[in-house]
């Protein structure tokens, strides 16, 4: 089972089993909850009732010339209509009855038991005897919806016990309450447990989509593909995708030295043999002329001509060098510092430095379209990258030839064409001019160190842009697109 489902399964198991401990604790609550409510409000009504009555007579046997009998006479011949909160009440629900000393009642509010002895029952019995008297007892014992409950308060005249006030409730008048609550918590326990479930749900989603992008970013890591160590909410993945760009990092390293020294070692092999060659050629020559009378001129010019060899040579290894220091600083993001840069104030002073190289071939160098607009950038790496491009261009257009320099904004992106008319590049070199160390012949020079492109295109990485190189359509030339993003 994958991750997700286990911490959904998890989420929701825990949730659900949460919610109906709470739940099933509250419903049964709500019935204790109301009665013993309702029991207080009984005991307050009966105390009342029983202190009215001690008040206003002079003997408990007065009871139905008193204001009470008066007011119970008529009571439920005054229906009335309320709502509180949905339940309808229609009629009085309060039953009260008095009994004397002896437990005979004496007045009954419903009129159906006055004359009969309630000293038996549990309300009558305990007040008589000075304790708290309450009961609940169905009218018919099979049918539990039945059940009364009756809370009683003694009579005192002039300090002496005479009788009990009994005040009684149907429990059934308290059901439609009842059932309204539990409907209500019932609802609300749905809600809730659906309103977890779909938490649970964005939870695992958020979390599986996160792990998904770190997944992602090692299978393309894996592919040998560059990519950027995307950005975690979440601070342990965070740390888990730091861990991972570390390990990638030291893999890189070494794959990155072991690769640079073979490439190194077969790059500067070619100007040594030369060397060595020309150096041997010398003292093969000098050795000649100390022997032998030959003419000292040709000698001279022979020894000069390998001097200068050898001279080209170690300056092909320095440019080598340096250029690949300067690419093992940028691909490990060493001393890169972001401004704000005037980009066509950039452009102008990169073509001002070329103008003179330019003007020596014979070349025409021009800008069109120079846009104005601010990029942050590291402004030393975009000049050499500009810089790169059309050094390149200048070592392949022919003199009489143009090289244009194009801006543009598309997408959110801000793109520089470096556009020249020379010889193009082959087909089978197209999809190699970005490798390190692949260069293609120079008309008028040899090989350069194929590091070029390389560095444009990690500066361009660098800047969340490419580096696009095309032949032109229909013209002869090619163009190279540097492509930026705009943040």
């Amino acid at each position: 089972m994958r991750i997700g489902l286990q911490l959904l399964f998890g989420y929701v198991l825990v949730a659900i089993l949460a919610c109906y401990l709470v739940f099933t604790i509250f419903v049964k609550e709500v019935k204790p909850t109301v009665r013993r409510a309702t029991e207080g409000l009984l005991i307050d009504t009966a105390t009342l009732l029983a202190s009215i009555v001690s008040q206003e007579l002079s003997s408990i046997n007065q009871i139905k010339k008193s204001h009470l009998g008066s007011a119970f006479e008529h009571i439920n011949e005054l229906p009335f209509n309320i709502n509180i909160d949905g339940v309808i009440k229609s009629k009085m629900a309060y039953r009260v009855y008095i009994t004397d000393i002896n437990g005979i009642v004496i007045f009954d509010s419903d009129k159906r038991d006055e004359g009969k002895d309630y000293s038996r029952w549990n309300d009558v019995y305990l007040t008589l005897r000075g304790k708290y008297g309450a009961r609940t007892t169905r009218e018919k014992p099979e049918d539990p919806t039945t059940s009364i409950m009756y809370v009683a308060a003694p009579i005192k005249i002039d300090g002496q016990l005479v009788g009990v006030l009994t005040v009684a409730k149907p429990n059934q008048s308290m059901s439609s309450i009842i059932i309204k609550g539990e409907k209500r918590i019932l609802i609300g326990g749905v809600i809730l447990i659906i309103a977890a479930l779909l938490i649970g749900i964005f939870i695992i989603w958020w979390i599986n989509r996160s792990i998904k992008k770190l997944v992602d970013y090692a299978q393309r890591v894996s592919n040998h593909e560059v990519v950027n160590l995307p950005k975690f909410s979440s601070p342990e993945l965070s740390m888990l995708g730091h861990a991972l760009e570390v390990m990638r990092l030291k893999l890189d390293g070494k794959d990155y030295i072991e690769k640079y020294v073979h490439t190194l070692a077969h790059e500067i092999k070619s100007p040594l043999s030369s060397i060595r060659a020309a150096t041997e050629i010398l003292q093969d020559t000098t050795k000649k002329e100390l022997d032998t009378s030959r003419n000292i001129e040709e000698v001279r010019h022979t020894q000069q001509r390998f001097l200068s060899n050898i001279e080209q040579q170690t300056e092909r290894m320095n440019i080598l060098i340096e250029r690949m220091l300067q690419l093992a600083r940028l691909e490990s993001r060493v001393g890169v510092n972001f401004q704000t840069i005037q980009m066509q104030n950039l452009i102008q002073d990169v073509i001002s430095s070329k103008m003179a190289d330019a003007q020596l071939q014979g070349v025409n160098l021009i800008i069109e379209h120079n846009v104005v607009i601010k990029l942050k950038g590291d402004k030393f790496l975009l000049i050499q990258a500009l810089s790169n491009l059309l050094s390149n261009a200048l070592d392949f257009t022919p003199s009489g030839g143009t090289i244009r320099v194009d801006t543009e904004i598309i997408d959110g992106y801000y793109s520089i064409k470096v556009i020249d008319s020379g010889i193009g590049i082959p087909d089978f070199a197209l999809e190699h001019v970005y490798e390190r160390f692949y260069s293609l012949p120079r008309p008028n020079k040899g090989k350069s160190s194929g590091l070029g492109l390389a560095f444009v295109k990690e500066v361009a990485l660098l800047h969340n842009g490419n580096i696009m190189l095309n032949n032109r359509v229909n013209e002869q030339g090619a163009i190279a697109t540097l492509i930026l993003k705009i943040h």
